[in-house]
């Protein structure tokens, strides 16, 4: 019992390790897009934090979710968020499983560059929108009376800079259209239903995604309509990423992107590349300039081949 574990622990050691330099070396190669989509999680920080010091409080708008649903209140509040946080820390762990399992469909890094383009591309339209119109918050901190529905002028530009952390995020106002739990949850959904393995886990990801939209309604975190428009505008955003970016390469061939693969397009005007150098006389391998006799509808590489088929009676 005790060789079966040593000779278990031994092989995922191993594994770890073969995963790890696999890892680091496609992380070499693809840091700055990776740089760039955290850098950008830090600037939507700040302009959500921006728009809390626009934000002035107001009558909650009239919403068709909040006379459907019941309101979950303060106390209850809590429960999107651990929703949310569970979605988060599932997506994350299944970036990372190929480190650990031996069903090795992806690769960390790369996927997280994808994912990362989604986020940036969906962040970069919800800071357009929000800051086009201000809202009146229709959570229970953004309503008037509360300290936390506007933000006292700040003293420096270290205090906007600072963004505060994550209470700055979890109190923040104004930042409505749309939502940002749903981009991340649906971003995560998504990538999992076009990469995952488990139909079995993709259907309770979109169930998951559901509940987590009637959540933050319930909860008075967002109006309806930041939620709707989530839905649709992060799906389009990742349609139109997908037929942009290259395709993820197959771990089953065994060989090694060094960065991220060519896109179908690349490939095609590479391939008519080449075809319009043969056509010209120039051949892409100085290999291929070696003389081809056709002997019997087959190709023979060199002469030698043909005397010795003749010597044989072939």
């Amino acid at each position: 019992m005790t060789l079966y574990i040593g000779r278990e622990a031994s092989k995922l050691w191993k594994r770890i390790c073969s995963e790890t330099t696999t890892e680091i070396n496609l992380l070499l190669d693809n840091w700055k897009y990776l740089l760039a989509g955290l850098i950008f999680q830090y600037i939507h920080g700040l302009a959500a934090r921006g728009v809390h010091y626009l934000h002035r409080p107001g009558p909650t708008l009239q919403d068709l979710g909040f006379y459907v649903l019941p309101e979950l209140g303060q106390d209850k509040a809590y429960i999107s968020e651990t929703v949310f946080t569970f979605v988060f820390l599932s997506f994350v762990l299944w970036t990372f499983h190929p480190f650990i399992f031996k069903s090795k469909k992806i690769y960390t890094v790369l996927i997280w560059c994808r994912v990362l383009a989604c986020l940036v591309a969906s962040q970069t339209l919800r800071i357009i929108t929000f800051y086009s119109t201000q809202l009146p918050g229709p959570n229970y901190h953004c309503r008037e009376g509360s300290k936390l529905a506007t933000l006292p002028k700040p003293h420096s530009a270290l205090e906007v800079l600072l963004i505060n952390f994550p209470r700055g995020v979890i109190y923040g106002c104004g930042d409505l259209i749309f939502s940002s739990h749903m981009i991340f949850t649906l971003v995560f959904v998504l990538t999992y239903q076009k990469y995952g393995t488990r139909s079995c886990i993709k259907h309770f990801a979109w169930l998951v995604a559901i509940v987590q939209s009637l959540l933050i309604v319930a909860s008075r975190k967002h109006y309806s309509v930041d939620v709707v428009v989530a839905w649709y505008t992060v799906n389009l955003v990742v349609f139109f990423i997908d037929k942009k970016l290259p395709e993820l390469p197959d771990r089953s061939s065994g060989n090694l992107p060094m960065s991220l693969p060519l896109s179908t397009k690349d490939k095609d005007s590479k391939s008519k590349e080449e075809n319009h150098k043969l056509l010209n006389g120039n051949s892409v391998d100085p290999a291929d300039w070696r003389p081809r006799t056709q002997v019997n509808g087959k190709i023979q590489e060199d002469a030698n081949g043909i005397h010795d088929s003749a010597m044989n009676g072939a």
